[in-house]
């Protein structure tokens, strides 16, 4: 009777199962035919509905074997290793260990920071867990190296690169930072008094059962290589076997589909862990909801916070992170109403790939129902006091700040019911009023910028994840106008130089040979870091050294070249307009050495 019992349970069981199985089979084809279409070598992910986790995989794990992708292999995740540190710093948390409001400083005494608010905002946890403390992100020589071991101290990261510079007020504005993630890495060390990675495995990865996982470095050949773990690729199907770095707190770690998926479960659930508390429940619903900052205040959701970030796609809202690393894209996101949840890792990190249908494709797996867009209806402000140049401030890359400032600058205009957001290097957004100074974009169900005036008066827009503030349209205007004048000299040069030197019989404009060999020499470079690896940026090679000096020297081309043009007698319309480019050249080698870019030292 019990063994006649048994089977019928077990044929009930069975066929519910049934139409479940269908939909993840039905779901494995389409995510096979999405990495097919897109050129992508093979993904493992898993879903979250009604407490089960299923996983999944398609693909190729090794394009130099073709072996097929398996649901347990082991995968590289990226930045989402952002939300399991901030998880173990939360775990810390909850034990009275530490608080989201002790200031860093004191706990890092080794590290010095420039801040000018120190004295009423000084940087603390929470501001390291949700990418506000105002920190730069990771200069060329943290994140492209080959120089760290897998056991180099967190330390060295930053030995020789002078005081960490905080750009804005602590806990104002979001600015993503993998230098934030690095510095809390060394604060879970000095709060345990072990390695953060082995600290991590065994107080945090091992109660949540999560035993095919760890914080330790693992890569895909040598000696120690890890057989389970799938090889990442770059385009055209190159594979990369991962490498140690400086910054790894904010992006090692190794994992499989089940165990982020039992992840997710925890991230939802009350924070205990057979019935005895683990982390306190506040703190996991905290986790994604931005606090404080200028946006927030203005009442936009949209944001991040203790290591994961509210996101508004594919018509649902959800709490995700995502990641990157070599070879390697990946995606984790929860919907915590609807207690499902989806974690995907594709081991392939191709250029111009649309990895957001592969995470549209889990949410209709996971048929949560779609949010009804925010009400757009209403009177309409006048909100053309809002119109203008804003660049990204803080920008995300300290090292970049001209760039950024100069050419992804947004031009906002308010247009009928639109204020019409315009990147200047990007798709042009009509967003439309929602509320109080809250807009949302097009394909967007709640609000996507917040339009802020700050205590002395400036006006930002934010998304949540970027401020940018109004520049007056005069600077802009200078800026522009000194890279227009020095791209146009630098052709001017190239091409007068072209002709004196086929020219030869006339040396009345040979001093234009000066700055033209001087920016000839810009090119010597590019074959030696064809040569070498792209992991090598920030390292002191043959081809940093070589960048650094012909760049040093190209302003005194300039130079030079005028002194030489000056020592002639009558000049020709010719040479005029020669110098008038060696000017022209000078003039943009000196705003871009003042913006740190001139001399360009990739390993500084």
């Amino acid at each position: 009777m019990f063994q006649r019992a048994l089977r019928r349970l077990a044929c009930m069981l069975a066929l519910l199962a049934l139409p479940f199985a269908g939909s993840a089979a039905a779901l494995h084809d389409t995510m096979a035919q999405e990495l097919t279409s897109q050129g992508l070598q093979g993904a493992v992910w898993s879903t979250l509905a009604n407490g089960n986790v299923v996983t999944s995989a398609a693909g190729t794990r090794d394009a130099r074997t073709g072996k097929p992708m398996q649901a347990n292999d082991r995968v590289h995740v990226g930045s989402v290793a952002k939300t399991l540190l901030a998880t173990g710093v939360l775990r810390l948390v909850t034990q009275g260990k530490l608080a989201l409001d002790t200031p860093v400083a004191p706990l890092l005494p080794e590290i010095e920071f420039d801040n000018p608010w120190a004295s009423t905002d000084p940087i603390r946890i929470r501001h390291l867990l949700d990418h506000t403390a105002g920190l730069d992100d990771v200069r060329f020589s943290q994140a492209f190296t080959l120089v760290p071991r897998e056991d180099t101290p967190l330390r060295d990261a930053f030995d020789g690169r002078g005081p960490l510079r905080v750009r804005s007020r602590p806990g104002a504005r979001h600015s993503y930072s993998n230098t934030s993630y690095t510095l809390l890495g060394m604060v879970v060390e000095r709060i345990t008094g072990m390695r953060y990675e082995a600290y991590l495995d065994a107080y945090l990865l091992a109660p949540l059962r999560m035993h095919d996982s760890t914080f330790g470095f693992t890569t895909q050949d040598g000696e120690r290589a890890d057989a389970r773990l799938a090889m990442g690729h770059f385009e055209n199907g190159a594979t990369h076997a991962a490498v140690p770095s400086y910054i790894r707190p904010a992006g090692q770690f190794t994992t499989t589909a089940a165990d982020m998926g039992r992840l997710a479960r925890f991230l939802m659930s009350d924070g205990r862990i057979d019935d005895a508390p683990f982390i306190d429940a506040a703190l996991l619903r905290a986790m994604g909801v931005p606090v404080a900052t200028e946006a927030a205040d203005a009442g936009l959701r949209v944001g991040y916070g203790l290591g994961l970030s509210t996101r508004d796609r594919h018509g649902v809202v959800g709490r995700c992170h995502g990641g990157s690393t070599v070879g390697y894209r990946a995606m984790l996101c929860l919907f915590p109403r609807e207690q499902r949840a989806f974690f995907i890792a594709v081991n392939a990190d191709v250029e111009g790939v649309d990895y957001g249908k592969l995470d549209r494709r889990l949410i209709e797996a996971l048929h949560l129902p779609a949010s009804p867009p925010q009400d757009v209806s209403g009177t309409v402000r006048d909100l053309s006091e809002w119109n203008g140049i804003y660049v990204p401030s803080p920008n995300r890359f300290a090292s970049l700040e001209w760039l950024d400032t100069t050419l992804n600058f947004v031009h906002v205009t308010h247009e009928g019911e639109a204020v019409r957001f315009k990147p200047f290097q990007g798709k042009e957004l009509a967003l439309h009023p929602v509320g109080d100074r809250l807009l949302r974009a097009p394909e967007r169900v709640i609000a996507s910028h917040a339009l802020i005036i700050t205590p002395d008066g400036r006006r930002v827009v934010s998304t949540g994840l970027q401020s940018y503030e109004r520049a007056p349209l005069a600077r802009m205007v200078l800026l522009w106008g000194s890279l227009v004048a020095g791209l146009l000299g630098c052709v001017w040069l190239l091409a007068s130089g072209a002709q004196a030197l086929i020219r030869r019989r006339n040396t009345a404009n040979m001093a234009v040979l000066i700055p033209f060999w001087g920016l000839l020499a810009l090119l010597l470079p590019l074959p030696f870091f064809y040569r070498q690896s792209f992991l090598q940026l920030g390292d002191v090679t043959v081809a940093s050294v070589l960048l650094a000096v012909v760049t040093a020297l190209w302003p005194l081309t300039m130079l030079a070249g005028l002194i030489a043009a000056s020592r002639r007698g009558a000049w020709s319309m010719r040479a005029k307009l020669d110098v008038i480019a060696m000017v022209s050249v000078l003039q943009w080698t000196c705003v871009l050495a003042w913006w740190g870019l001139v001399p360009l030292r990739m390993w500084a």
